[in-house]
């Protein structure tokens, strides 16, 4: 999940690299963005490094890689899951309530229904143990919405870490690409990337430390679609 600074930053560095070579620095980036100081770029950059869009060198002055960009810039698919962009930093002003979509004016409090594997599948989901604010625009199609907390590191090529909190829409049935919640055998649940092939379902993780899991269609259910990411600090 990108803020709109962030996005904006990425996409200045991406043109800069393009029309010099090099990326720009920090003074340029303070500029480009209207911020008051440094320290919010620092900021920004160490939250795309987090996300995996760039790589900072060591030992090089103004080394920054850009290492991918989202779909809305350009960059590759993410097989079925791309970063919902929340403008979540500080702004300059208020923005008249005219701008915004009402939706967008609004949090939702949504149960956590407790935690979801995202290495080796564990219990089922329970009940909910607490619940969490989430944007307005985050909740998007048709059905209900939840969250869990994500338990494990299978995920983290997608963007999704040990401890962030997942919005789930729910959905029994789901495209190949997509990251689900699965459940397995009415047992275990796990949060995988599905794809179907024939009669079989596979549930892929985004860490090449863990393997590729099949399993005959009718052993897994869908019980929901990834649609959105909270992260803490």
């Amino acid at each position: 999940m990108l803020t709109k600074k962030q996005l904006d930053l990425l996409g200045f560095i991406h043109k800069r690299v393009q029309r010099d070579g090099v990326p720009p620095s920090f003074d340029e980036m303070k500029e480009a963005l209207d911020l008051r100081s440094k320290s919010g770029i620092h900021r920004l950059i160490t939250a795309l490094e987090e996300r995996g869009f760039i790589r900072r060198l060591a030992h090089r002055a103004r080394a920054i890689e850009i290492v991918k960009l989202p779909e809305s810039m350009g960059g590759a698919p993410t097989s079925g899951f791309a970063p919902r962009v929340i403008d979540g930093d500080r702004p300059d002003g208020p923005a008249p309530a005219s701008a915004l979509p009402v939706e967008a004016l609004y949090a939702t409090e949504l149960p956590v229904m407790g935690r979801i594997a995202a290495g080796v599948p564990i219990e089922a989901i329970q009940q909910a143990s607490h619940s969490v604010a989430v944007p307005g625009q985050m909740l998007t199609g048709k059905g209900e919405h939840y969250a869990l907390e994500v338990k494990g590191d299978s995920m983290i090529e997608a963007g999704i870490n040990d401890g962030d909190v997942v919005v789930i829409r729910e959905t029994s049935v789901a495209e190949n690409g997509d990251i689900v919640v699965a459940l397995i055998e009415d047992q275990e649940a796990t949060l995988k990337r599905y794809m179907k092939r024939g009669n079989t379902i596979a549930l892929e993780a985004a860490n090449p430390a863990y393997e590729t899991r099949v399993f005959a269609d009718d052993r897994v259910k869908i019980q929901g679609k990834l649609v959105g990411l909270i992260r803490t600090y």
